[in-house]
């Protein structure tokens, strides 16, 4: 598999998620051969009736051929019906991240996206490169990659963290800040903007 990713945002009508995942996970069977589901969730905390999915893609051939096949479809993710809004961003693997296997991890995991300064993606990634082994260590917890954008507004990075409960949350976060292993170095002059939002599993999501 290559790095390149992209993560489809749904926003649906109010009370269809429990109609549309179902068919979500029967159109996600369509895809193409070299792409990976990793992830699909519905939004918890945040915006509301959201649902976010992550694919992975064998080779960038392959990331074009079924970008195609879903935009020319009638109905690309069968679920058209129920979409308010509909968002596809490409983004790229941390080049020194390894992404956690498929698995029970969470369930609640914090999708963070940040804005860059023009100049920010470089020092972005060397401040992650140091500091995300000591952020990672047994005492604290695991995140499940980093990725920047190479699509839309750029430079931009996104950061998925799996929790098993929200105090452990707002325990290992604040820990972390307390004990100096994070943010990364020379991070606060790099980031514009920035959001987050707390998403549960679908049923058929690899990560869960």
């Amino acid at each position: 598999m290559s790095h390149d990713y992209e993560l489809i945002r749904f926003t649906l009508r109010v009370r269809t998620p429990a109609q549309a995942l179902p068919r979500l996970q029967q159109a996600l069977a369509e895809a193409l051969e070299g792409v990976e589901l990793v992830g699909c969730w519905l939004s918890e905390i945040g915006p509301q009736n959201t649902v976010a999915l992550l694919r992975r893609f064998a080779s960038p051939a392959i990331k074009a051929a079924e970008r195609s096949r879903v935009l020319e479809a009638a109905d690309g993710f069968g679920i058209g019906e129920w979409i308010l809004e509909q968002h596809i961003d490409d983004y790229r693997l941390f080049p020194f991240l390894e992404p956690l296997a498929p698995g029970a991890h969470g369930p609640f995991y914090e999708l963070r996206e940040y804005d860059l300064v023009p100049s920010g993606l470089a020092p972005t990634l060397a401040g992650w490169r140091k500091a995300v082994g000591p952020r990672t260590a047994p005492g604290y917890s695991a995140v499940f990659a980093a990725f920047y954008a190479t699509s839309g507004r750029v430079p931009r990075y996104l950061h998925i963290w799996p929790y098993a409960t929200l105090e452990q949350r707002l325990e290992v976060r604040t820990r972390a800040v307390h004990d100096g292993v994070w943010p990364p170095e020379n991070s606060a002059p790099q980031l514009q903007k920035m959001n987050s939002v707390v998403y549960l599993p679908a049923g058929f999501s690899p990560l869960q």
